[in-house]
Parts: C-alpha cells; structure tokens; sequence
C-alpha cells in the first residue's frame, strides 16, 4: 500500500503531538516554525531541500 503525506503535515502532527504529550511549549513552537521561515530564505535552504528531497527518496524506498 502506497501514499502521499505531505511534510508540512507530518511536522504539524509532530508538533501538536510534542505540545500535548511530550512538554514541547506552545512558545517553542512557535520558536521553531520561525526557525524554519527564516531558514527557508537563507541561503542554506537549497542543502536542506536536496538532503529532505533524499530523505523522502530513502523512505520511500523501504519495501513494508
């Protein structure tokens, strides 16, 4: 069985999970996701999009 999950949604669920049970702060969060904008628009952002675009390929290699 094979499908789709976007990455945006995955991280959100993570994120939601984290706050509710694993004592991530709403305030860390938040942290974070600006962590994440502003590195989407530095100049690292291309190495972190071919080392996710791997990633993803790895993972989605592994035979279940």
């Amino acid at each position: 069985m094979a499908f789709s999950i976007s990455a945006v949604v995955l991280l959100a669920v993570l994120a939601y999970v984290l706050i509710k049970k694993g004592g991530l702060k709403a305030g860390h969060a938040i942290v974070c996701i600006l962590l994440g904008f502003y590195l989407a628009s530095s100049s690292v952002a291309p190495t972190i999009t071919k080392a996710m675009a791997s990633v993803a390929q790895v993972i989605s290699g592994i035979k279940i």
